[in-house]
């Protein structure tokens, strides 16, 4: 049965400095999570506390109402019901694929521990794998022992913390896709940690990105980027610049685009100077456009370029456009605003330049 799990006000402290901070986060059975942010800002940690291997200085964690961890309490990791997959995959290398996925199954006997071994073989299509060793397997595959070696026990939560870090772009959003569906399937409730954003949303139903040990939002893939609540999500989430804007009413901005309309903060006034996030993908190329702008950069990206554009203000936007729309550095080319959603935050001057990454 997939858990539940509720995560209240924790914070935790390596070496006496504090690495989480007041996190909160509710995951509903069989929901699949990722939690995206810079290194150091608490990922890991969060995972690591999860798990029982480090004890909460404050806060609660429960799974099913059950108190894992306070202040004064920490579970030990055995009793948790909560596997883990390791970024190293940690798998023993004189042990066949089939003995690695049976090493954790030791409360089982004989017929049991091989009827799931068998299970989750078919399950991660290593079916035709078992008898090898790790070394002889591609890195794929390899993923996928661990995967299988970390379901064999049928846990209630399973903890992934960058498990495709060592993996090619390609094969990294393959192998989340495939893993999700595993994970849906056992009906697991499961955290990843990654740096790659492409990866969390191939995978999760609901993405965390963190900063600084805290929870900068909790919230759906389309929200957290098209809806980012503050400057870092926004920035840490995708491509994007800041657009130099003032509020005329509740739901009108002036930019130099023109005039735009939407819903936005209630809590800016008329006349306040403020900042417009625009994504790439809110800049459609125009031949026809009275707008102008001149490439000052641009990548090629197979089926488009990703152009940084400088406007006549001297701002930049990027834009995408289809690949046989080849304009040169420094070529004029037309541009416009189709916007879906008005992001705007107070205005900082200093982070309005968008760059290519």
């Amino acid at each position: 049965m997939a858990a539940k799990l509720d995560v209240r006000n924790v914070s935790a402290n390596l070496q006496n400095e504090s690495i989480l901070r007041n996190v909160s986060l509710k995951l509903e059975p069989a929901c699949i999570a990722a939690i995206m942010g810079p290194s150091g800002c608490g990922k890991t940690t969060l995972l690591r506390a999860l798990a029982g291997f480090l004890p909460v200085s404050s806060g609660e964690i429960h799974v099913h109402e059950k108190l894992l961890s306070t202040s004064q309490f920490t579970l030990a990791p055995e009793n948790r019901h909560i596997g883990m997959m390791f970024q190293d995959l940690a798998l023993f290398p004189h042990l066949t694929v089939r003995q690695n996925i049976s090493f954790g199954l030791k409360s089982l006997n004989g017929g049991d521990k091989r009827t799931r071994t068998r299970q989750v073989l078919e399950l991660t299509e290593l079916d035709h794998q078992g008898g090898k060793y790790p070394h002889q397997l591609s890195s794929g595959q390899q993923q996928r022992v661990a995967l299988a070696r970390a379901l064999a026990p049928k846990p209630e939560i399973l903890l992934l913390d960058e498990p495709f870090s060592n993996l090619d772009p390609d094969l990294r959003e393959q192998m989340a896709t495939g893993v999700r569906k595993i994970l849906k399937h056992e009906d697991v409730t499961a955290i990843l940690v990654t740096h790659d954003q492409h990866e969390a949303f191939a995978m999760a139903d609901e993405v965390g990105v963190m900063l600084d040990g805290r929870v900068e939002q909790w919230d759906s893939a389309y929200n957290i980027y098209h809806k980012p609540r503050t400057r870092f999500v926004a920035d840490f989430v995708g491509l994007g610049s800041m657009v130099p804007a003032k509020v005329l009413d509740a739901c009108t901005l002036e930019t130099e685009f023109g005039q735009v309309s939407g819903d936005f903060d209630p809590s800016f006034t008329s006349g306040q100077e403020v900042d417009l996030l625009v994504r790439p993908d809110d800049i459609p190329h125009d031949d026809s456009s009275p707008i102008t702008a001149l490439v000052e950069e641009k990548r090629f990206r197979g089926a488009e370029f990703l152009y940084k554009l400088r406007l006549r203000s001297g701002n930049f936007v990027l834009c995408y456009a289809p690949s046989h729309h080849n304009h040169q550095i420094g070529e004029p080319i037309g541009i416009k605003l189709d916007l879906e959603h008005l992001v705007v935050f107070a205005r900082n001057p200093t982070e309005r330049a968008g760059n290519l990454r």
